[in-house]
């Protein structure tokens, strides 16, 4: 009788587990990932109770803990985490007595990757100072306009970045506009300097008027928005960052990642493919994380001895294509990729905790509970949400991509945009589901498939519509970007004469000694995609315009169009007939623009 039972539990045992790999097969993944996060949670809200809230209180009580920990590696210089408390410090104890210098100044900081970003920053932070970091890149009205929205009065330059200000300088002194270098000395009038006083002054924490009280609500750091990742637990990690301090994905989640975890980052002045695996190898890197193309320049590179000699588990981050992906993993097999979705301004992420290749994560049971969003049907021409006769958006369906939002409550705010009180009603969708909800639309557009995986689509303002079609820019750089004589894709769409929407273009950069074949392209085409998704045209170039964090820039590409007279590159069109494509002159722009061609 007992033998019996105990083949029948066996048996039943069995049936369930069979049952769970068929029909739940990342039923583990999924609960593992939930209790990771539930036990991270609960650690936080002990560390909150003893009195450890904010970024900098975490940063504080590490250095207390952990005081010889080295927090960064920069060139050649070791920073401790005590040695960063006691520099910032020393930078705070200059702004309050020599700037004058309180809490709940806005003070904008322009600098490149050292570890003075990092220390001017904490030191502002220790006054109750409100940070914006600001992209070097910015020119002239650019720049003057992002210290206007966020009420900046104090602007912090880098010794290496001040000839960038030479157009504007006069400009930010009459806007009254205090101006300060982190040099020992400067040549410009006008701008006070930050590193001789540091010298001088106390290493003490200085002190902070406490009144009035501030909240979890308060502001900051003012980042001028772009897209966000996240990093392992991990304690003895030391994290390989690249990525520029000034963006959320560099200064909140990778230093604030090794902060949280006690870890050390190797910090870069800008990212060097080439240079990669020998700094991995020589830092003893653990994780590194990537935003956009950064991993396609990698695979792009000559095979090295360090890439297979490194200490390397993790990659993780947000961007990354389906085809570069399986090319790394292909070519980096023993670094486990972790992509991940979320953004600066708002409570809404993602992160692929299994081995599937290409999701940015996933929709299951425990995950919609912990952060509730949904996918929305929406008009193929206005991307706006369809709506149903009660006026209420309609949930889109498994296979079918929708536009993503996220539950605005108490718990999972949206506190808007500096200074555009506009733009960030824009982003708030009312009445969604019943009448006095609200909800954030983020702009992207997702595919959950019938397993529950979360894919990427596109962004709205990069899909375009051809042919009555939608055409993701992200597909077809795919599929585009797996041709073996192509090295990097960019898709977008140009406006033609005579024509609705826009049709399809890609910028090239072809693999060294290698050369278009237009007939293979073509061919590949037809196998991969639908017709109306084919780029009409090709520009060929010696590389990519990408931002600082290796997003794609598309802008130029698409205000200087097909046309041969503007564009001094090599142009091709697709001539359908010959199945290939063929250069395209100036005599064929003309029967294309004028209709004697039809696309």
């Amino acid at each position: 009788m007992i033998a019996w039972v105990l083949t029948t539990a066996a048996a039943g045992l069995l049936a369930l587990v069979v049952f769970q790999i068929i029909v739940y097969p990342y039923f583990w993944d999924d609960l593992i990932y939930h209790l990771t996060l539930r036990k991270i949670q609960l650690m936080t809200t002990l560390r909150m109770k003893n009195g450890v809230i904010t970024f900098l209180d975490c940063f504080v009580d590490q250095a207390r803990k952990i005081p010889k920990k080295p927090f960064i590696v920069f060139e050649d210089q070791v920073l401790t985490y005590q040695y960063v408390d006691r520099r910032s410090n020393k930078v705070g104890q200059v702004f309050r007595t020599v700037g004058r210098v309180k809490k709940g100044d806005t003070v904008a900081l322009l600098m490149s990757n050292e570890p003075d970003f990092i220390c001017v920053w904490f030191g502002l932070c220790k006054l109750g100072c409100e940070v914006a970091f600001l992209n070097f890149n910015l020119k002239s009205k650019s720049l003057l306009h992002c210290i206007e929205t966020c009420g900046a009065k104090i602007l912090v330059v880098g010794s290496d970045l001040v000839s960038s200000l030479a157009e504007v300088l006069n400009t930010l002194q009459d806007n009254g506009i205090d101006l300060w270098v982190v040099d020992s000395n400067t040549s410009y009038q006008g701008m006070t300097t930050l590193l001789d006083k540091t010298e001088t002054a106390s290493d003490e924490p200085p002190p902070v008027d406490r009144s009035p009280q501030t909240d979890i609500t308060s502001t900051f750091l003012f980042i001028f928005t772009s897209g966000t990742t996240g990093l392992p637990k991990a304690a003895r990690d030391r994290v390989y960052l690249s990525l520029p301090l000034y963006h959320m994905s560099a200064s909140l989640l990778g230093i604030g990642g090794c902060i949280e975890l006690g870890a050390t980052c190797v910090l870069k002045n800008k990212f060097s493919a080439s240079q990669f695996w020998k700094d991995c190898q020589r830092h003893d890197v653990t994780v590194f994380q990537y935003v956009g193309e950064l991993c396609r320049y990698l695979v792009n590179q000559p095979k090295v001895a360090e890439e297979s000699a490194h200490r390397v588990r993790i990659a993780v981050g947000s961007g990354l294509r389906t085809d570069v992906w399986r090319e790394f993993s292909r070519r980096f097999g023993k670094v486990r990729v972790r992509e991940s979705y979320g953004l600066t301004e708002a409570n809404v992420g993602f992160l692929n905790y299994t081995r599937e290749v290409g999701p940015i994560g996933r929709a299951g049971f425990f995950n919609k509970r912990r952060l509730p969003f949904e996918l929305l049907k929406y008009d193929p021409v206005t991307y706006e949400p369809v709506r149903n006769d009660a006026g209420h958006c309609v949930q889109a369906n498994k296979g079918e991509t929708g536009i993503l939002v996220a539950p605005v409550t108490a718990m999972n705010p949206f506190l808007g945009y500096a200074g555009n009180k506009t733009l960030s009603e824009k982003k708030l969708l009312r009445g969604v589901f019943k009448e006095g909800d609200v909800y954030f639309n983020t702009g992207d557009l997702m595919l959950q498939d019938y397993r529950d995986f979360l894919y990427f689509r596109d962004r709205i303002g990069d899909t375009f519509r051809w042919k009555g079609e939608n055409v993701a820019t992200t597909e077809v750089s795919e599929i585009l970007g797996s041709v073996e004589f192509l090295q990097e894709v960019n898709v977008y769409g140009v406006s033609v004469p005579g024509y609705e929407g826009r049709a399809g273009m890609a910028a090239v950069v072809l693999k060294p000694d290698q050369t278009l074949d237009g007939k293979k392209l073509y061919s590949h085409l037809v196998e991969n995609l639908p017709a109306y998704s084919w780029p009409r045209f090709l520009r060929v170039q010696s590389c990519l315009d990408v931002t600082e964090t290796f997003k794609q820039q598309k802008g130029r590409l698409v205000q200087e169009g097909f046309s041969p007279l503007h564009v001094q590159e090599p142009l091709y069109f697709l001539e359908a007939s010959e199945k290939t494509y063929i250069p395209l002159t100036e005599s064929i722009y003309d029967s294309i623009v004028t209709g004697q061609i039809r696309l």
